[in-house]
């Protein structure tokens, strides 16, 4: 479909090619919003934010990256956007003191891993957003992100490596390192 996206825009068919790319990337797009915000509202208020980036962008789209890379490249920064507004509050019941802490625990303490992963070079927030938050394969992130297999490993390695250093530095509690990821725990001592 990529392919048919390019063809489109190459003939200053925009309208149609955006039409294809919306049907082709909305739900990726929304569940990486999703992923990186933990909350499915603001989750699709930024996704069609993204989509109007997109939109305004389309004509300047050169095809240096693929439309994918370009797509999450433009969602992925939107989102951190988002999150450095503190846009990511979750709403909780006023009757509920004991909901309301929790939230406002939960909130924290994913406003603290967003807030290191901003912090982390470029690359590695690349790599750390497709691997555990868009749940892409190595091959996948390698080829959206136009990288070598090798690569991609080595930049998860160290990316984790860096968050977690950067998360013990900023006192987050270590025991909850282990539980932020589904994968593998994020660990300073071995590396893994």
């Amino acid at each position: 479909m990529d392919e048919e996206i390019r063809a489109l825009l190459a003939g200053k068919r925009h309208r149609e090619a955006f039409e294809l790319l919306l049907s082709a990337y909305q739900n990726k797009v929304f569940r990486l919003a999703c992923g990186m915000l933990g909350n499915e509202a603001l989750a699709e208020e930024t996704a069609q934010d993204v989509f109007v980036r997109i939109w305004k962008a389309l004509s300047g789209y050169r095809g240096e990256a693929s439309l994918s890379t370009w797509i999450y490249a433009i969602a992925r920064n939107t989102c951190l956007t988002a999150i450095r507004r503190g846009a990511s509050r979750e709403e909780v019941s006023l009757d509920d003191p004991a909901a309301q802490a929790a939230a406002a625990h939960r909130e924290e303490n994913r406003g603290e891993v967003f807030a290191e992963l901003a912090r982390l070079p470029e690359k590695y927030r690349q790599v750390l957003t497709l691997f555990y938050m868009e749940e892409k394969s190595y091959e996948e992130v390698a080829r959206l992100l136009d990288l070598p297999m090798g690569t991609v490993k080595s930049h998860i390695h160290r990316a984790r490596k860096q968050l977690a250093q950067q998360l013990l530095a900023s006192g987050y509690p270590p025991r909850q390192l282990a539980a932020r990821t589904g994968r593998a725990p994020l660990d300073t001592a071995s590396g893994h």
